[in-house]
């Protein structure tokens, strides 16, 4: 069996042959395999975060500087376990060159937007699968309210960094 045809069955872990296959590994290997599996999901949406930018980007007029990095900035979501820090849905700024631009509020044009209107400017502006995976990493590695979110487009490396 090749890597693809691995890749394959493990992308449905619900049939039959996957759940018994699944149940006859010891607990040390299923945790290994959790482990692996969570970063591998990690990198997924990463890559998606990197594939939607990169189209957004694409889109700029084209007398606009090239785009070199993309950065996104946290935002507070309230849920009903309380309050999450997540990944904005929006890009807070698009920079033509390494260095990352002041993203302070003093800085930056920011539009405070309803607690019940927020969803809906989502809904309505945002990328959805650019809000998904932005969602899913927030989940999978929670950032803090300092995080900032870089997308480097020539490399599609999505990294946290400290504002």
């Amino acid at each position: 069996m090749n890597h693809q045809e691995l890749a394959a069955l493990l992308a449905e872990p619900t049939t039959p042959v996957m759940q018994a296959a699944l149940r006859a590994l010891p607990p040390k290997t299923l945790e290994t395999l959790a482990t692996a599996a969570g970063r591998a999901a990690e990198q997924g949406w990463r890559q998606v975060v990197a594939d939607r930018v990169r189209a957004f980007a694409a889109e700029q007029p084209p007398d606009a500087p090239q785009a070199v990095a993309a950065y996104f900035t946290t935002t507070e979501r309230r849920t009903g376990s309380g309050m999450s820090v997540g990944w904005n849905p929006f890009i807070a700024a698009l920079a033509s060159t390494e260095e990352m631009p002041d993203l302070r509020h003093s800085k930056t044009t920011a539009r405070m937007v309803p607690v019940g209107e927020a969803a809906r400017t989502e809904e309505e502006f945002a990328d959805p699968r650019l809000a998904e995976a932005l969602q899913q990493l927030a989940a999978l590695d929670p950032p803090a309210h300092a995080d900032v979110l870089r997308v480097h487009l020539p490399t599609s490396r999505v990294t946290r960094v400290k504002s």
